[in-house]
Order: structure tokens, then sequence, then C-alpha cells
């Protein structure tokens, strides 16, 4: 029995369908969701990956996620993210441009924040190609 998991971010909905398994990175560790999981709240980490594991011999989806919580009820996995991204639509060369621009700015808050985006952006690219 497949679950059913929805992957949303606060502008868009990435993906919703049948999964065999969903991993994920919360600020309590990797955690890895099979059919008949427990209900758990858990709050992404920062910067984060989900992986979906899709049912049917699909490929396996991965997001770079950044903010947000992952909910596992009887009736699924939500991942509610502030901001996601999937890694097939992910620019590399942009994203490794963030990182160079934020981290040649350390100090500041706004720029911690947009180096965690784009080390989970890169993340997600390096994970889909190998």
């Amino acid at each position: 029995m497949p679950l059913n998991v929805e992957l949303v971010a606060v502008e868009r909905l990435l993906w919703s369908g049948e999964a065999d398994m969903v991993v994920a990175r919360t600020t309590e560790g990797e955690i890895g969701i099979l059919p008949g999981h427990a209900p758990v709240l858990g709050q992404l980490a920062e910067p984060g990956l989900v992986k979906i594991q899709r049912t049917g011999g699909e490929s396996t989806l991965i997001a770079a996620v950044h903010g947000g919580f992952l909910s596992v009820s009887n009736k699924g996995v939500s991942i509610l993210a502030e901001f996601a991204e999937l890694s097939d639509e992910i620019d590399v060369d942009r994203a490794r441009a963030a990182l160079q621009r934020a981290e040649s700015d350390e100090g500041e808050y706004d720029h911690a924040a947009a180096k965690a985006r784009a080390q989970s952006r890169l993340m997600a690219a390096e994970q889909a190609s190998s």
C-alpha cells in the first residue's frame, strides 16, 4: 500500500502522488517514511533535501527544501516548505553563483539564508545526477 504524498511550497504545489518511501532531513536528523509509519511532525533542516521514491518504478524525485515541516498522518505525508525546488528545475550555474555571493558576505543575516538555499539547491542537483 503506497503513501499519499504532497510536496508543497509557499508559492505552489510541486508534486502530489503515490510513493513507496519518503526521506527528509529534519532538525532531529534524517527520517525515512514507509507505509504504515506512525504519525510524526518534524521541522525540515536547512539546507535540506527531500527524496520521494515514487511508486511504479519511476525515478526518485529529489527536491531542495528550505524551511518548513514534514507531517505524517494516517492520510499520508505532507511536506510543507517555505521554499522548495525540484532537482530537474535547478540551474546549477545560477545556484553556484548565488552561493559564491552569499559566502562573500558571511556577516549579514539575509546572506546566511541565501547561502542555505543555494547549498540545498546544489545538493539536490548533485544527488539527481548521481
